[in-house]
């Protein structure tokens, strides 16, 4: 009975012990990871709301900073166990060495995304196309952009892939050129069909007169001729500018007489004996 006695004592005097750093352990793991996301959260805020702060860095460095404080945080709860710090240091040095070695196509992400943020060939909220796949910029982080295309589907890229490949930003320039080709019929005045295309360009308010709009002949089709008009608008406006001038001319074309040709099938009959 004694025996079992002084067994229960030893085993009490060194488990509640264990299990008290064990539960501050977890009240520091929770805080730690609370704060983390915090601190992400006010960086990322400050960032968006300040016009001194480029709201793709804030974001960028708010991911950094979430980082770090986690890896403060588990070194610290480690420490509650025993662990020396130096001893941790190194083994982390060790550990990340090896893990670096392991995912090197990992962190080249990571230094893809360094570049992508230094570089910045694309910024948050800018509608890019990155090696093939279009959408508006959602979030860089350490690892991948993400974007949203406009059917609302999220598409992720690996910052690797961004980086290197062609990157297309139609957001970055405040204007942008609109072209669009209209066929008339070669019995219409190609005078009078240009005249009518400037015309509805021009009674658009969207439409910017510099550079002037332009319209040319550009090409002898088998059954139309084709005038391709240019025209300057901002680069909000592009696509609504685009849908309307195209419902537009077509308006203007049945009220003018000018006859957009379209395929025709002739069947022919062998006249039989």
């Amino acid at each position: 009975m004694e025996d079992t006695l002084k067994l229960v004592q030893t085993v009490s005097s060194d488990a509640i012990p264990f299990l008290w750093d064990v539960a501050k352990a977890l009240v520091f793991l929770v805080v730690g990871f609370w704060a983390a996301a915090l601190i992400r959260r006010v960086i990322r805020k400050r960032a968006i709301s300040s016009s001194r702060i480029d709201h793709t860095l804030g974001v960028f460095v708010s991911n950094i900073a979430y980082y770090l404080i986690l890896v403060f945080v588990i070194i610290a709860v480690l420490q509650l166990f025993g662990f020396e710090a130096t001893s941790l240091v190194a083994v982390l040095g060790a550990t990340t060495l090896a893990i670096g070695l392991a995912l090197q196509g990992t962190l080249s992400h990571v230094a893809a995304g360094v570049m992508l943020v230094l570089f910045r060939p694309y910024k948050l909220y800018e509608y890019v196309s990155i090696g093939g796949e279009s959408g508006t910029v959602e979030e860089i982080n350490l690892f991948f952009t993400q974007l949203v295309t406009p059917q609302n589907v999220e598409v992720i890229v690996p910052n690797g892939d961004a980086w290197g490949s062609t990157i297309t930003n139609y957001s970055r320039k405040q204007t942008r050129r609109l072209d669009i080709t209209f066929g008339i019929d070669y019995g219409d005045d190609i005078n009078k069909a240009m005249d009518i295309i400037l015309t509805v360009a021009k009674a658009d308010e969207r439409c910017l007169m510099e550079p002037e709009p332009w319209v040319r002949v550009t090409t002898l089709n088998n059954s139309s001729v084709d005038l391709q008009l240019r025209v300057w608008c901002n680069a909000s406006d592009y696509w609504e500018f685009n849908f309307a001038m195209l419902k537009n001319v077509k308006e203007a074309f049945d009220a003018g007489g000018i006859t957009i040709p379209y395929p025709h099938q002739v069947e022919i009959h062998k006249p039989t004996e």
